[in-house]
């Protein structure tokens, strides 16, 4: 059974992850809108994926017997100057993701709760991957500058995700 506390913190994430959908999703209606398909494709696979951690969250707290509960979600951003600087947003959530990871595992470390520290290594892994991946696309658009046919065959590259 965890304490109040971890159920607390878990809730907060869950709803983390449920905002990191709603900003991918945002992040890929910005694309749509300037007819960057392939990274409008990749931003609204990352929002299935954050909605698939939230239910991560979800399930592990329903299985130790706390209560989910919901919050409000913020609204996220919905314009940027340049893919660069929504691929710079992206990455710079994440890292700030990894940071709300890491403080819940301290937590279940000084609350004493294995299973919780246990089930958040899958994330702690998740975020390295997660942090990688953006920071090589931003790498990539710095390279591409604006420059019309380096950004459209990245837009191509990335429009290929999951495929």
């Amino acid at each position: 059974m965890m304490s109040k506390n971890v159920e607390d913190a878990l809730n907060g994430q869950l709803n983390a992850e449920l905002f990191s959908a709603y900003l991918y999703m945002s992040m890929a209606a910005y694309f749509e809108s300037i007819t960057m398909t392939g990274m409008a494709k990749w931003m609204r696979l990352q929002a299935q994926e954050e909605h698939g951690h939230a239910m991560k969250f979800f399930e592990f707290i329903v299985d130790q017997g706390g209560r989910v509960k919901l919050t409000a979600i913020g609204a996220p951003e919905t314009e940027w100057a340049s893919p660069l600087a929504a691929f710079q947003a992206a990455f710079a959530h994440e890292q700030k993701v990894t940071g709300l990871i890491g403080d819940l595992v301290e937590l279940a470390k000084d609350e004493g709760d294995t299973a919780a520290g246990i089930f958040l290594q899958w994330f702690v892994t998740e975020q390295v991957e997660e942090e990688k991946g953006t920071n090589e696309i931003v790498q990539k658009l710095k390279l591409a500058k604006e420059a019309a046919p380096e950004l459209l065959m990245l837009d191509a590259v990335l429009g290929r995700r999951g495929e």
